[in-house]
């Protein structure tokens, strides 16, 4: 089950301004990474202290500032005062159960979102609450713990002199984000390769076990939808921001994210209605094994009753029974009663109630 991040007690009533982690701390150290390049050189390497960011806030060159871990108050502070981020950003960044959002400040844009990855060996959904401000010339982003989806496009930085050395942090913050889309994409598309498969399953053999499959699904779709959904609202809050920092070059690539995330949406909601009906075909098909049942056991009493009868009358203690003395009494007894479950099976079959 993805996790989902919730707020806590002692949490409620905080200033917005405050630098105070919000949430469940996931790693025990905070690591900074900064790769650094323009277009002949790509630097990359793991800060020990803070003070050494200071002479990125004035660098000529691209950096990409990356901060795993969201619970150290003073380093979040010191970068704070370094690329003079308002405390409300910050604020923002340090609690992981926030919506997604987007928002500008004095000298640049925030943006959070959640990034899941699949866990192929766990068969899970793993979501980490990411933020990224992107400033004029730095991209600084903020994760809960180690691990990203982000190694293709840090992959592209060292290899390739092409955009996304020259570009700016802009287009470096649209790549990040289209990875985390497209992410989103795959993993639906994962879940949805289960769903068909179960709908195939569903209509050679109806179980309890399928039932439980179905709710399941459900339940792993609605956590999903929970993030999926406001991260299309913040893209589109993203694309309707009016703001310096986005060059007029790159805007296309901006509307290029809603158009990924409307599909990300429509999967969502195509294979939750996908999974309803196959809730309702489950149903359905117990209902009518129900009614099979139903009815085998019908045509069974219907026929017994005038059996039950006849041997009832002839179970009776009477002296005067004729019949009992009757040298072929018992086989003439015994034709009838075939005679009448023949004819109503014959009867039943007629009127195609089995």
């Amino acid at each position: 089950m993805p996790y989902i991040p919730l707020k806590r007690k002692e949490d409620i009533g905080l200033s917005p301004y405050e630098l105070k982690f919000r949430g469940k701390k996931r790693i025990e150290n905070v690591r900074i990474q900064v790769i650094d390049f323009d277009l002949e050189e790509v630097r990359e390497t793991e800060i020990e202290d803070t003070k050494e960011l200071r002479k990125y806030a004035s660098s000529d060159s691209i950096t990409w500032i990356n901060v795993d871990g969201l619970h150290n108050e003073k380093i979040i502070g010191d970068i704070s005062n370094i690329f003079s981020i308002p405390g409300d950003i910050l604020s923002d960044v340090m609690e992981p159960s926030s919506r997604p959002q987007a928002e500008e400040f004095d000298n640049g844009f925030f943006v959070s979102l959640k990034m899941m990855e699949f866990n192929e060996k766990k068969s899970r959904v793993v979501v980490d609450n990411l933020s990224l401000i992107v400033m004029d010339r730095v991209l600084i982003t903020f994760q809960e713990e180690k691990g990203d989806v982000f190694d293709p496009v840090r992959e592209r930085i060292r290899k390739h002199k092409t955009k996304i050395r020259t570009a700016g942090a802009d287009y470096l913050a649209f790549a990040l984000l289209d990875v985390v889309i497209d992410n989103y994409i795959y993993i639906l598309g994962v879940y949805g390769e289960k769903v068909e498969t179960l709908e195939s399953k569903l209509i050679m053999n109806t179980n309890k076990e399928t039932l439980k499959i179905i709710n399941l699904f459900k339940h792993e779709l609605n956590n999903l939808r929970m993030d999926i959904k406001p991260a299309k609202e913040m893209v589109m809050s993203l694309v309707k921001l009016d703001t310096d920092f986005i060059r007029e070059e790159n805007e296309k690539h901006y509307k290029e994210l809603q158009d990924n995330m409307n599909q990300a949406v429509d999967l969502l909601d195509y294979y939750r209605e996908v999974l309803y009906d196959e809730l309702n075909m489950y149903h359905s098909s117990m209902s009518t094994k129900l009614n099979d049942t139903m009815t085998v056991l019908t045509i069974f009493s219907v026929i017994f009753i005038p059996l039950t009868f006849i041997v009832g009358v002839y179970g009776m203690n009477f002296d005067n029974l004729p019949e009992l003395h009757w040298k072929y009494g018992y086989f003439i007894v015994w034709g009838v009663m075939v005679a009448i479950v023949l004819g109503m099976l014959w009867y039943f079959k007629r009127r195609k109630w089995f």
